[in-house]
């Protein structure tokens, strides 16, 4: 248990902080779902949409510490490669 002024609000922001986290991680794995969802029907037009929003919201959380900056390319990677072979 926090003891000083300083170490209790500590704790109210690391909560604060956890939350906001969670919330945008929690964003960017409904996107990628739908993106996933888009891959499974075999629409084209409609995953490379969703692609185009997931990859927007997995760099907003990259900017943010939310997410390490190389987990949010390795992941637009990812999913640009299975839409490259839904193309193709």
């Amino acid at each position: 248990m926090a003891h000083s002024l300083s170490a209790k609000k500590r704790i109210k922001q690391n909560e604060k902080r956890r939350a906001i986290n969670r919330s945008r991680k929690s964003a960017v794995r409904t996107q990628i779902k739908h993106f996933e969802e888009a891959i499974k029907v075999g629409d084209k037009d409609v995953a490379a949409e969703q692609y185009k929003l997931a990859a927007m919201n997995l760099d907003k959380v990259a900017a943010t510490s939310t997410m390490h900056k190389n987990t949010a390319a390795r992941m637009k990677s990812r999913l640009a490669k299975k839409l490259n072979k839904l193309k193709a």
